[in-house]
């Protein structure tokens, strides 16, 4: 299936790492007009000069007044991928601290409603419709033990998709999930080869897998694009299977 995003602003979250640096690059291919947030300035001058033509922003998402001042001055897109997340580690659901808590729903939670906000309004004044993708996670819909931080940011999420979907629908812009299992970015990769858990998870998905960069991108693609025109409010799984097995 071939994109073509030409005349086409999309703004991507988490743009300087794993997924939100592979769409970054599949969007510029497709001929878009991409703003690429980040909140690591280093990182964020390494995609500029990698690709030139992405329209950095640099902000700390889990900063929701500084992000808002930052996203006023932009203008209003066409396509919204909510991306950037923070993981607090592995801590039990009776250890879990405020603060790892506070961390993880202000960057994976309340950045999006953030972003969503500020730019929803700029979509609905100009009356062009639109689509706004939020990366999720299987976990926002069954947990994984001693997660409980990026379990809730994401189920939380997964609403979020759902409430914006309700009340943006009549604007002609869509909010959809992709749910996705461990994608095997670079540090996906790391994250695998060192965890009997993941290994167990590999093996409880049908296709015996995970998640390929270009399996989680080819979705938002699409989910961005006319080829969707329908689709909306929905929880897209990209997880080989996963939360098809009950494994007993």
């Amino acid at each position: 299936m071939a994109y073509n995003f030409a005349g086409k602003k999309i703004f991507v979250t988490g743009a300087t790492r794993g997924i939100g640096r592979g769409l970054v690059n599949s969007l510029l291919k497709c001929q878009a007009e991409v703003y690429g947030l980040g909140s690591n300035k280093n990182l964020l001058d390494k995609l500029v000069a990698e690709c030139p033509d992405v329209k950095p922003v640099h902000v700390d998402l889990g900063d929701w007044d500084l992000t808002r001042a930052e996203l006023v001055n932009l203008p209003a897109m066409n396509g919204i991928v909510n991306n950037a997340a923070c993981g607090t580690g592995s801590v039990s659901a009776l250890d879990l601290s405020r603060s790892n808590l506070e961390k993880s729903l202000n960057v994976n939670l309340f950045g999006p409603i953030n972003v969503i906000q500020a730019l929803g309004k700029k979509m609905v004044d100009a009356g062009n419709g639109g689509s706004i993708v939020n990366v999720s996670s299987v976990v926002g819909i069954n947990p994984m033990r001693d997660m409980m931080a990026y379990n809730i940011s994401k189920a939380g999420l997964d609403m979020v998709t759902k409430q914006f979907a309700l009340e943006l629908g009549q604007h002609n812009i869509r909010v959809n999930s992709v749910n996705l299992s461990l994608v095997l970015t670079d540090r996906g990769k790391d994250f695998d080869a060192e965890s009997t858990i993941l290994t167990n998870l590999r093996s409880q998905t049908p296709l015996g897998r995970f998640v390929d960069l270009t399996e989680a991108i080819n979705p938002m693609l699409y989910l961005l694009s006319d080829y969707s025109s329908m689709v909306t409010g929905t929880l897209q799984l990209v997880d080989g299977g996963l939360l098809s097995n009950i494994h007993v």
